[in-house]
């Protein structure tokens, strides 16, 4: 089985191609770029999948993610690449610098589209809390502020076979992979 894989960012790349490995998905990889609506993560995910599938005339999956904070009122959620190419975890940081209740959730979703259809969405969720500071030069982005529940790391101490075992991303790839594998079978 193998499916086209519209991203720009090789750390999602490479996540996904370990996670499909198990379900025997092969993964192409286009960096076709798409329009970003202003949106929650579903509906990024449904509009990205449809665009690229409707250009490409193939069957392709997108993958969005974010990071949602409880005490910021879930922010910075769907504007997660902004925010970290603006003021990155050092701003966040400062933001939580005096907050006490630093739940926060790795949210992702996988939109999947084929030519002139109706995209599908699969989520993945993830709990767990802001550090007070920085930990782990692995992974990307929020990575290293970001401690899974149960866990006594951040994603930027584990590998990407650790964070692999628990991710958001993992979560949603495998409702997809698993939907996947179903559809093809008919």
């Amino acid at each position: 089985m193998r499916i086209t894989f519209i991203t720009g960012n090789q750390h999602q790349l490479e996540e996904a191609e370990k996670i499909f490995q198990k379900f025997g998905i092969e993964l192409k990889h286009l960096n076709l770029g798409y329009p970003e609506i202003q949106g929650t993560l579903e509906e990024v995910a449904k509009f990205g999948a449809k665009y690229a599938a409707d250009n490409l005339n193939k069957a392709v999956i997108v993958e969005d993610a974010g990071l949602f904070i409880k005490a910021l009122n879930w922010f910075p959620g769907p504007y997660s690449a902004y925010v970290q190419s603006t003021i990155g975890n050092e701003g966040i940081l400062k933001l939580m610098e005096y907050v006490e209740d630093r739940y926060a959730e790795f949210r992702s979703v996988v939109g999947y589209c084929a030519p002139n259809a109706e995209p599908e969405i699969f989520l993945g969720l993830v709990e767990g809390h802001i550090s007070k500071e920085e930990k782990g030069n692995l992974g990307f982005a929020f990575d290293p502020i970001f401690y899974p529940h149960k866990s006594n790391k951040t994603f930027g101490e584990l590998t990407i076979i650790e964070k692999n075992l628990i991710s958001h991303r993992k979560r949603s790839l495998e409702n997809f992979a698993h939907w996947y594998q179903k559809k093809a079978r008919f």
